[in-house]
């Protein structure tokens, strides 16, 4: 999927699905919104990770990404998940990134859409994603589109260490 913007806020707009050939461009926002997030220490994705994760024989995540006057301006990352009340998949948007000099362009707001129009056209019931409490702008924008904040769910995760020594434990009836 590909859209054509206009040129009337600053730059011919195009919103395309990442092909092979772009991981340069993502791995470096991916990190840049890491250093945003304060937490640049923790990103260690790499291009070949990456394109891996994207174009190898089972991708585990699928992405746009904007383009104004040809350079890469904004990404988003998702992947799809499941609604077992729903019954039918849905999309969950891992990242969203706007490089710093094409915000207030609407360029977060279009991809927001463009997911959005995703979830449409292949019947999905939802796009879900999650926003750190102090990112104000990010928060704005999710409730000016209709986001909804979950109140009532806390989300949890286990990695590093932790993730290892919880895949360590005799699990019952699993042959350990």
């Amino acid at each position: 999927m590909s859209r054509r913007g206009e040129r009337s806020d600053g730059g011919n707009i195009c919103i395309r699905a990442v092909r092979p050939g772009d991981e340069a461009e993502l791995t470096a926002m991916i990190h840049e919104l890491a250093e945003f997030e304060h937490a640049a220490e923790e990103c260690t994705v790499t291009e070949s990770r990456l394109a891996q994760a994207l174009f190898g024989p089972e991708p585990a995540v699928y992405g746009h990404i904007v383009e104004v006057d040809g350079q890469a301006a904004a990404t988003a990352l998702w992947f799809r998940n499941y609604s077992t009340w729903d019954g039918v998949a849905g999309i969950y948007l891992e990242d969203l990134f706007v490089r710093p000099q094409f915000r207030r362009r609407g360029l977060g707001r279009k991809l927001l859409a463009t997911l959005a129009r995703e979830c449409v056209d292949n019947g999905y019931s939802r796009l879900s994603w999650a926003v750190l409490d102090w990112n104000a702008n990010a928060i704005a924008l999710y409730d000016g589109v209709g986001g909804k904040p979950q109140t009532e769910w806390i989300t949890y995760r286990v990695s590093g260490p932790g993730l290892s020594e919880l895949a360590s434990r005799d699990v019952p009836g699993s042959g350990s």
